[in-house]
């Protein structure tokens, strides 16, 4: 049995050894991982599935929206807990949407055109587990660049090497006219320039056409006509067992605002009054009729609904969950 002095001594030593365990150097952390998760998101419309894809972003300055006071925008900004000093991130989203019998592509991304922030969609469609030859049909919303430039790859070659493309009769007599691009501003030209550009060589294989509103594109979807933003602007309608998805293409560009303030336009509409009619009527017929969104340029992955407010609308983002069909 220890003695008193010789058990405080050894419990004096088991002391300063753990201390001297202690005071020397910490195990160093691993380094930070920098890259974010792949940017696709899946969820189920049916017996459809739909694919969210990433493009990228684009920081927005609140100076483009259009009919309210940069001190009110602000402030709505800021009740998001948005960062705006050096203009609001804006998502560029697309959207995959397989019905079983047709993968269907909604919007292209906009590739090299908008700088390095952009262009992940081809990137983003293969992690989400299919290849670009696998999009038979490519429906653009718009012609604007960053909804069309990622129609071609790096070399300037078809990057959908079996897909149909089909944009609205009004869009293409529009952006793929070489008179309205001469009699616009000069500093708009590079946007008519891209457009042609980017469908060149699917009219040249003979894989480019137009609708008009009323015509059936694909079946599983139809058109609704949304005109404002560009002359042609159409958002789609999909529909299976009583689901339905309308990718609206670019009806809102900034959610803190325009949702709570559908009156409120954007710079680059092309007829802004009629951007918001549009705009307002759209957002009553989603609530009205229950239907999930999915938005261009709402945050990733850009799904969701909308909720009747008080004073204007709210978005409602998507839940992060596993697919479920019986929803």
């Amino acid at each position: 049995m220890f003695g008193r002095n010789r058990l405080s001594a050894c419990l004096l030593a088991a002391t300063v050894t753990l201390a001297g365990i202690h005071a020397g150097p910490a195990l160093a952390a691993p380094a930070q991982v920098t890259t974010q998760v792949p940017g696709f998101y899946r969820q189920a419309l049916g017996d459809y599935e739909v694919t969210a894809l990433y493009d990228g972003y684009v920081d927005l300055h609140l100076q483009l929206m259009k009919g309210m006071t940069e001190d009110k925008l602000q402030k709505l900004v800021a009740r998001m807990f948005l960062d705006h000093s050096k203009g609001v991130q804006t998502a560029v989203n697309a959207y995959l949407v397989h019905t079983g019998d047709s993968l269907i592509l909604v919007d292209a991304g906009s590739a090299a055109c908008f700088g390095p922030t952009l262009g992940n969609i081809v990137t983003n469609i293969k992690a989400a587990g299919y290849r670009p030859e696998d999009v038979d049909t490519v429906l653009l919303t718009h012609m604007h660049a960053d909804h069309l430039c990622g129609l071609l790859d790096g070399q300037g070659k078809p990057a959908f090497a079996k897909a149909q493309v089909l944009a609205a009769q009004q869009d293409a007599d529009f952006w793929l006219s070489e008179q309205i691009a001469a009699a616009a501003p000069k500093e708009a030209q590079g946007f008519f320039k891209m457009a042609r550009d980017s469908v060149a060589p699917y009219q040249a294989e003979g894989r480019f056409s137009t609708f008009k509103t009323g015509e059936s594109v694909v079946s599983g979807a139809q058109i609704v006509e949304t005109h404002g933003h560009t002359p042609g602007h159409t958002s789609f309608l999909f529909q299976s067992k009583g689901k339905k998805l309308l990718v609206w293409g670019d009806i809102v560009h900034n959610h803190a605002v325009q949702f709570s303030h559908p009156e409120v336009s954007f710079e680059f509409d092309v007829d802004q009054k009629q951007a918001i009619k549009t705009r307002k009527t759209v957002i009553e017929q989603a609530v009205k009729n229950d239907w999930a969104i999915a938005g261009a340029h709402l945050p990733f992955p850009g799904l969701g609904h909308i909720r009747k407010e008080k004073s204007g609308y709210a978005w409602v983002p998507v839940e992060f969950g596993p697919i479920r069909k019986d929803r």
